[in-house]
């Protein structure tokens, strides 16, 4: 009987295997279903869910009614006193007024342009000629829009109301050494009159301007060439001269200081800061503008070339030159008690004040050459502008026209 039983269980479990879809034993009547534990974690998870949703809600419900009683975390509570508020708000109009004036800004005025006031002339004159050569200074310096100074090797007799700078005596250069057997030593005098002059204080000087008693400036085309230039640069501006045997004994970087130069004002300071040592240094050179044009080189400052300004290292009649002049604003003449009257039958003074006539009424446009053709006649004419008109018979190239007459 017992033998039947094992051998009924047997082939119950066989059986049960057998009908099995995954081949393991299917759980009898006391044993639990394996399909509970999936419905477990579904509840447990639904369970956590509905958790993290109500604590979510109540912590964005708290949150809105935080804000709704402070505005921000950080201020102040609402109930401030009336002063505080009327505080702030002013505040607050300061600071849209500042920013409607930024915005509001208007573009910075442009800086005032170089004019004549801010030249100051330093004039090398000598008691000797002093007499003779002040007419030119008249012709050009004016003393109620002018400023600068006429420096003399000694004191001379001198009128008030004639129309000149002032006039004083240059330093003692007698502690300088001068070795040129060809030259005058009064050239270390003259070299120094910038220095002297910057020293002398005067206020709102943008250039040094120099020149020879015997220098004529046309001072509107003056200022017309300096406001090409930063005055608050370096600058050494001239020209060289006429002649091509005084360049190639003195110097084709040197301005020459009968034409005149102008030097900017921070270049002033600079220079008199080593003028009187760097003089000591070249005793054998002849003049003072190749001593000037020494220390400029030490300094490291180049000329800057402007064809207006004319040496006129020549003798006789300007004519050819003048009428020949380039298309540059004239702005000084040289060497006037040397040459020829620029115009014919008058004194020198005579010729040049006739000239001032028409710088007057052009001076830009004065003595600059233009050339024309008269095709029906065949003629070539040559204008120089306020003082002479050339009609040549033929056609010539502006080449040509461009080349001096050597009247010189």
């Amino acid at each position: 009987m017992k033998g039947s039983l094992n051998k009924d269980s047997g082939e119950k479990v066989i059986w049960d295997q057998m009908r099995s879809s995954t081949g393991n034993p299917l759980p009898g009547p006391g044993s639990q279903s394996p399909r509970a534990t999936p419905k477990l974690l579904v509840w447990l998870i639904l369970f956590v869910s509905v958790t993290y949703i109500v604590y979510t809600l109540k912590l964005v419900s708290t949150s809105r009614a935080a804000c709704d009683d402070v505005d921000d975390p950080f201020s102040t509570p609402r109930h401030i006193t009336t002063t505080t508020s009327l505080l702030a708000a002013t505040n607050n109009n300061v600071t849209e007024d500042r920013t409607a004036q930024i915005l509001r800004l208007e573009p910075e005025p442009e800086p005032e342009k170089t004019d004549v006031k801010h030249i100051a002339f330093g004039i090398a004159a000598s008691a000797k000629l002093w007499a003779q050569r002040k007419s030119y200074i008249k012709l050009w310096y004016k003393p109620d829009s002018m400023r600068g100074v006429v420096w003399l090797d000694r004191g001379v007799a001198n009128r008030s109301g004639e129309g000149l700078p002032p006039l004083k005596i240059s330093g003692n250069t007698s502690g300088f050494g001068y070795t040129n057997k060809q030259g005058h030593r009064s050239a270390i005098r003259i070299s120094r009159i910038v220095s002297e002059t910057l020293r002398l204080g005067l206020k709102d000087v943008r250039w040094f301007v120099m020149g020879d008693d015997d220098t004529v400036f046309i001072t509107d085309n003056l200022v017309r060439v300096l406001r090409k230039y930063d005055h608050t640069q370096y600058y050494y501006i001239g020209s060289l001269s006429e002649s091509h045997l005084q360049n190639i004994f003195f110097s084709y970087g040197m301005a020459y200081g009968g034409g005149g130069f102008a030097i900017s004002y921070p270049l002033a300071k600079a220079l008199s800061k080593m003028q009187d040592r760097c003089i000591q240094r070249y005793p054998g050179l002849y003049g003072s503008d190749d001593r000037m044009q020494a220390c400029m080189a030490e300094l490291g400052v180049p000329l800057t070339k402007e064809l207006g300004f004319h040496q006129y290292d020549v003798y006789g009649n300007l004519f050819g030159l003048l009428a020949a002049h380039p298309v540059a604003p004239l702005v000084t003449l040289h060497h006037l008690d040397v040459v020829e009257p620029i115009f014919p039958n008058v004194t020198r003074v005579q010729a040049l004040q006739q000239l001032m006539v028409p710088v007057k009424l052009d001076s830009a446009g004065i003595m600059q050459q233009s050339i024309c053709y008269d095709k029906s006649k065949s003629w070539t004419i040559s204008v120089s502008w306020g003082f002479a008109v050339q009609i040549f018979r033929g056609v010539f190239s502006p080449r040509e026209m461009e080349m001096p007459s050597r009247t010189f």
